[in-house]
């Protein structure tokens, strides 16, 4: 039989954690209902970040080519993410950490190179 009581602080946690959360996130909106600072008038509602209405739907689609880059600056970022410790340990490694580093930033460069050759980093 399987002792449960082992499982009781991870259920505390989630327990503590979901109570903060409610707290932080329903709480204010109860406490903005209450004491009146929730009185929507078309001023209050007005655009206020760039000061003049929107030119189209807030709703309309992204352009593709934004979400390539947004994907080739992820995969550019986690290769530094990836060097870092390399550049640390190499020494200690040998030769083989050299080899495979420099086998993964060829790839890396290719892929580079076809993204610039499709034209997937020009931006209209």
């Amino acid at each position: 039989m399987v002792d449960l009581s082992q499982y009781l602080p991870i259920l505390l946690f989630l327990g503590v954690a979901l109570a903060l959360s409610i707290a932080f996130v329903v709480l204010p909106m109860i406490v903005g209902r209450l004491t009146g600072a929730h009185k929507p008038y078309p001023e209050k509602l007005t655009e206020y970040e760039c000061g003049f209405p929107a030119f189209e739907d807030p709703r309309n689609q992204f352009d593709v080519r934004f979400y390539l880059v947004a994907i080739l600056f992820i995969v550019f970022d986690l290769e530094a993410a990836f060097i870092y410790p390399w550049a640390v340990s190499v020494f200690d490694i040998g030769w083989t950490a050299w080899i495979s580093m420099m086998v993964f930033i060829a790839e890396l460069a290719l892929g580079l190179a076809y993204a610039w050759k499709v034209g997937a980093l020009e931006w209209e």
